[in-house]
């Protein structure tokens, strides 16, 4: 009995699959495939049902915890979920979605493999950006929830071009911090006020390493709530998964 197309984990970055570039989608609904998790979300976070502004619909996989996803290429590969995604990709596809994302940006490893199962764009990171900054930028910073597990294959797999990965400059938020331990640790609670002192934090070091940057990604779905504290205090300009034109419906 055909049960659908086998999907395979690809073991290499290779050259990633990555979404038209026409602007927004017209019309439906955004997908947007989540982890599986209890944290709070608040508005600007890619989990709370208003942060784009227009139709969602969230489909979570279910055993896809934070921890899970939040490792290195070669652990998230021969977990099984990259699978798991793409079943539910081409589920919310069939259900009318004009275009998908996920909820963490280190399943950018996963867009070549989501972005090959389906036919509407798939904006699985905001890591995604990187290649554009480059273009025309001599640097680009990373705001990442794991600077210990985001590697040169995530960076790869958005599309990074080899020569440029030492242009990018990742730093991540303190492993021991109320935001990294809410998140990763999958609570079900979470002191906003400490959680933006620990992005901005973050920022601040990032400067510090790197006073001359103007662009900075944010990695992680969950730091957007902060980004005007970050900017205020430290000027930067910020990208995240919700700036990205292809998740942008309209009419």
């Amino acid at each position: 009995m055909n049960s659908g197309p086998r999907i395979n984990a690809i073991p290499a970055p290779a050259d990633p699959v990555l979404p038209p570039v026409n602007g927004p989608a017209r019309g439906g609904f955004l997908g947007v495939l989540m982890l599986d998790t209890r944290f709070p979300r608040p508005l600007g976070d890619i989990g709370h049902p208003q942060s784009f502004g227009f139709p969602v619909r969230q489909r979570v996989i279910a055993g896809a915890w934070p921890s899970s996803v939040v490792t290195s290429a070669d652990k998230l590969r021969g977990s099984g979920l990259v699978a798991a995604f793409c079943t539910e990709a081409q589920a919310l596809e069939r259900e009318g979605a004009s275009a998908l994302t996920t909820s963490c940006g280190f399943l950018v490893l996963a867009q070549r493999e989501m972005q090959g199962a389906v036919s509407i764009p798939v904006v699985t990171s905001s890591l995604l950006q990187l290649p554009g900054l480059l273009a025309r930028e001599a640097q680009v910073g990373v705001l990442t929830i794991s600077a210990e597990h985001l590697g040169h294959e995530h960076l790869l797999s958005a599309g990074v071009p080899q020569e440029r990965l030492g242009d990018v400059i990742v730093q991540g938020i303190a492993p021991g911090s109320e935001f990294v331990r809410a998140i990763l640790g999958n609570r079900d609670t979470m002191d906003f006020e400490q959680a933006r002192a620990d992005v901005v934090a973050a920022a601040q070091a990032l400067k510090d390493r790197a006073p001359h940057l103007r662009s900075v990604v944010l990695e992680c779905t969950n730091m957007p709530p902060y980004a005007q504290a970050v900017h205020d205090a430290c000027g930067f300009q910020l990208h995240s998964l919700l700036d990205s034109p292809e998740l942008h419906l309209r009419d």
